[in-house]
């Protein structure tokens, strides 16, 4: 894995840092656990999964009120992921400012494709510029959404 000094952002009493001792994995997989994308998910995966990435946390003090990740080589490529703002401090443009923090890491520059999959918040990534891709037997993939709540209850199907 690439090694990276701790990145932060600062916009009046709000913080974005890459710093991995801050990440707040009780706090992330109370909202990944009612999210959309991760219902279920236990804790260990969570945190796993930011171990394993680039981390972008958004603070309000000392409270983690948000997060991103990149799952990424460091060189060509990335996998947007894990974006949210907790709803009490939504509609304050803190999701746009999260994703531009992304983008403004020094190893973003250099990602031949970033990609992310989204059913909540296509705008905020239009925005951002990205777009859908819609080519035939361009992008495939094999997608498992219920496998949280399959692994912890295996008689569910």
């Amino acid at each position: 894995m690439a090694s990276f000094d701790v990145q932060e952002w600062r916009k009046e009493d709000y913080l974005v840092t890459t710093d991995a001792e801050k990440q707040d994995i009780a706090a992330i997989h109370r909202y990944l656990t009612r999210s959309t994308w991760a219902i279920g998910i236990d804790r260990e995966t969570v945190a796993t999964s930011v171990q394993n990435s680039l981390n972008f946390g958004l603070f309000h003090g000392d409270e983690q009120i948000g997060f991103a990740r990149l799952v990424t080589d460091y060189a060509t490529f990335a996998y947007l992921c894990d974006v949210y703002v907790l709803e009490a401090y939504q509609g304050q443009k803190l999701g746009k400012w999260l994703i531009a923090c992304c983008h403004a890491h020094p190893v973003f520059e250099k990602l031949r494709r970033i990609v992310l999959f989204t059913s909540t918040a296509p705008w905020l990534y239009a925005q951002a510029g990205y777009v859908p891709i819609n080519r035939p037997d361009y992008t495939w993939t094999i997608a498992r959404p219920d496998i949280y709540r399959n692994r912890n209850n295996p008689t569910e199907k």
